[in-house]
């Protein structure tokens, strides 16, 4: 178990350094991690849906985006987006996450970007038709890779909403050479926490 739980921390630790990451688990053993470190918030369905979805994004991935759950909580979903060509983002890896409610997919997730972008505040909720500002909006039918589509497509937008920013092409270009940096310092800080919550999961074994 050990073992398996560290690959998968792995796995999101790569995401945070910036680097183009996929993961490489066995899909039986990834299950496993998920059903067996499920902390219990996430109902049976959300379980089975997002298990399902990340298989989905293993086996095909969604261009210039990469996601994974946390280990210890199928509910808490890591990403990075990398900036698109011929956009001031070109270049960056923009780090965030995707808060998922435990009746999901009933209802949308919150979705927030941590890594300084230009476009969005830091680890500020996000306004947006797939985030759960707008549950009158929301489809169950769609899925993690239509989230992380979504966001990426109004990141390269200019269009104003509650969570976003304004900032110079400059600026932001700028700000996506200093992206890799800035993740590197919060990977330290996740690592922490990561082994904390894979000590603390080990305990109750």
């Amino acid at each position: 178990m050990l073992l398996i739980t560290l690959s998968s921390f792995y796995n999101v630790a790569v995401v945070l350094s910036g680097v183009a990451f996929y993961c490489n688990c066995l899909i039986t053993l990834i299950f496993s991690t998920l059903i067996q470190m499920a902390q219990g918030t996430a109902s049976a369905t959300a379980t089975s849906r997002l298990s399902k979805e990340y298989k989905r994004l293993l086996s095909n991935p969604v261009p210039l985006a990469h996601a994974c759950p946390l280990p210890s909580n199928i509910l808490e979903w890591h990403y990075v987006l990398e900036g698109s060509p011929g956009t001031p983002y070109e270049g960056g890896y923009y780090y965030g996450k995707l808060i998922f409610p435990p009746d999901f997919p009933f209802k949308p997730p919150s979705i927030y970007m941590t890594t300084p972008s230009g476009r969005f505040l830091t680890d500020t909720r996000l306004c947006l038709s797939i985030s759960d500002y707008h549950p009158e909006t929301w489809n169950p039918s769609w899925c993690v890779s239509t989230i992380i589509v979504g966001l990426h497509s109004f990141m390269n937008e200019n269009a104003h909403t509650v969570g976003s920013t304004t900032s110079t092409d400059e600026e932001k270009r700028i700000l996506a050479k200093r992206s890799g940096g800035f993740n590197i310092k919060l990977e330290v800080r996740t690592i922490l926490k990561l082994l904390k919550l894979v000590f603390e999961f080990l305990k109750i074994q």
